[in-house]
């Protein structure tokens, strides 16, 4: 048996049980959610600068998206507050590196 205790995607268990095994599982609190979305967001993170793969981004994208749902606000309107936080400081295409302010 193997420990997990942290957040999965809905169909996880469905393919647990798919694989002749039983997956153990509850429904988190609201506050239990919203921290086992941040330590998956630091687990997609850490995982996508392992590996670069651009699965790992779908995965932080995914989780952002939840945060924002359960804060309230719809993916449109956490494009339409990035598109507004470009417009006044700017994006990254850039690619500015700020090596030092003297």
């Amino acid at each position: 048996m193997k420990e997990y205790n942290k957040l999965v995607r809905n169909r996880i268990p469905e393919i647990i049980t798919g694989d002749n095994k039983k997956p153990i599982t509850h429904v988190a609190s609201e506050k239990e959610f919203e921290n086992a979305l941040v330590d998956k967001l630091t687990e997609e993170v850490n995982e996508y600068k392992s590996s670069g793969d651009l699965e790992e981004l779908v995965d932080i994208m995914e989780v952002v998206e939840a945060i924002g749902y359960l804060k309230g606000v719809s993916l449109g309107e956490l494009n339409k507050l990035k598109r507004k936080k470009a417009n006044k400081r700017g994006s990254f295409s850039k690619r500015i590196i700020l090596e030092r302010v003297e």
